[in-house]
């Protein structure tokens, strides 16, 4: 195989390699703030379980009031109703006892309500703080192994770096320069398998000497469409003079 073909389909791989690494760590940033916002969205549902309950607190605390106010009537009814002289008088402070006996009742039936309910938002409280719990486990889980993920893609583009730098030592100017001005315009691909009479990147099927040359991976040849320098892979219904082509990243 001509080296200088081989040299740019082991640069490609390495370009190729190293872009895919570097749209990862693109994402980085994203990726953090969505395991924040993961966290944010549990801390906010203990917080409204816990506005709740403190709502429940508060409302039955008014309630216990009337309650007590209720009680303080009743007691100063009854007071009065030892105190009367007439059947009159009895009947009406009757009457307002009977009043007060009802509105306190009514309030005690509310307080009540609100501790069941207090338990229910208890409840509520508790699992919320459990899911807020597991969750935060699950996020230091996942920025643990995100870490190590880019750590792992950043010590990959050092190495990459490195062996790019062997390879590119190794070609033409010619050639690098024909690799890099199409790299540039085709999105950091350059290189391009042909495969059965056609460019299996943009798919325009090669005149058939064009595709013929290419299959000896003597020469540097372009796509007519698109640009990009030709390799063939050959395999045993299709032969060639190198049956060791590194095969590159499309």
């Amino acid at each position: 195989m001509n080296a200088d073909l081989e040299g740019i389909i082991v640069l490609q791989r390495l370009d190729s390699a190293s872009q895919a690494a570097d749209r990862r760590l693109a994402e980085e940033p994203d990726l953090e703030k969505a395991l924040e916002a993961r966290l944010a969205a549990a801390r906010d549902q203990v917080a409204a379980a816990k506005e709740l309950l403190a709502e429940n607190q508060n409302i039955r605390r008014t309630v216990e009031k009337d309650v007590d106010l209720h009680k303080g009537r009743l007691s100063k009814f009854r007071e009065q109703a030892m105190a009367v002289k007439t059947n009159q008088e009895y009947a009406a402070v009757q009457k307002e006892i009977e009043f007060a006996q009802t509105e306190m009742k009514a309030a005690e039936d509310k307080v009540l309500e609100r501790m069941l309910e207090a338990d229910d938002l208890a409840a509520a409280v508790k699992r919320a703080e459990a899911d807020l719990a597991a969750e935060t486990r699950k996020v230091d889980a996942d920025r643990k192994a995100m870490a190590a993920e880019f750590a792992e893609l950043r010590s990959s583009l050092e190495k990459i770096s490195g062996e790019r730098a062997g390879v590119i030592r190794a070609l033409s100017p010619q050639v690098l320069d024909i690799f890099e001005r199409v790299a540039q315009r085709r999105n950091g691909i350059a290189v391009a398998e042909a495969r059965g009479g056609i460019c299996t990147i943009c798919h325009v099927r090669l005149r058939p000497q064009v595709f013929n040359t290419v299959r000896r991976n003597e020469q540097i040849i372009q796509c007519d469409s698109c640009n990009r320098i030709l390799y063939f892979v050959p395999t045993a219904e299709t032969p060639a003079a190198d049956n060791n082509l590194p095969q590159a990243a499309q």
